[in-house]
């Protein structure tokens, strides 16, 4: 192990070809993958609760931690349908609403977890109650790129669309 890191050396596990496939398929695999997974990402001591900055990005809906303590100071994120702070708790059960990206989610944790795991894991520690994502309707005509300047007729045209898809 090299002198500067601190932590423990997990080993990758290799399994030969004939005992894989004797495993039972993937989908034995991956739930044992995902339990384990989830076991040494969950800290024993602080499984009850976690905070909510690492909690969002633990379970990927915000890329980076950072992103997340700048949602819950700028007030867009609710926890029970109050204002969160970064250090705000979750416990099982409670009621996220956040506002990322534009886009209003709603999640009820099911299990608070302190790590950023995969997206298949990520999934089983929330139910989404996310209102369906509406497309926006573009305009009709989109000038090709490369084509320059737009025309005094064409940029008649694009006012024109704009104006009614803003009424």
């Amino acid at each position: 192990m090299p002198s500067g890191r601190t932590g423990s050396y997990l080993a990758p596990i290799a399994c030969a070809p004939q005992s894989c496939a004797a495993a039972g398929g993937s989908e034995r695999r991956d739930a044992f993958s995902t339990r384990a997974i989830l076991e040494r990402v969950t800290d024993r001591r602080a499984t009850d609760e976690t905070r909510i900055d690492r909690w969002l990005c633990a379970v990927r809906l915000v890329k980076i931690r950072p992103l997340a303590t700048r949602l819950c100071e700028g007030g867009h994120v609710l926890v029970n349908a109050s204002p969160a702070k970064p250090s705000t708790k979750v416990r099982a059960g409670d009621r996220v609403e956040a506002l990322i990206a534009g886009r209003e989610r709603v999640v009820e944790v099911v299990r608070p977890i302190e790590s950023r795991v995969g997206a298949p894991v990520a999934a089983t520690c929330y139910v989404d109650h996310s209102p369906p994502v509406v497309p926006e309707a573009g305009p009709e005509i989109m000038p090709l790129r490369g084509e320059g300047r737009p025309s005094k007729r064409l940029r008649r045209e694009l006012e024109r669309l704009r104006r009614a898809a803003d009424a």
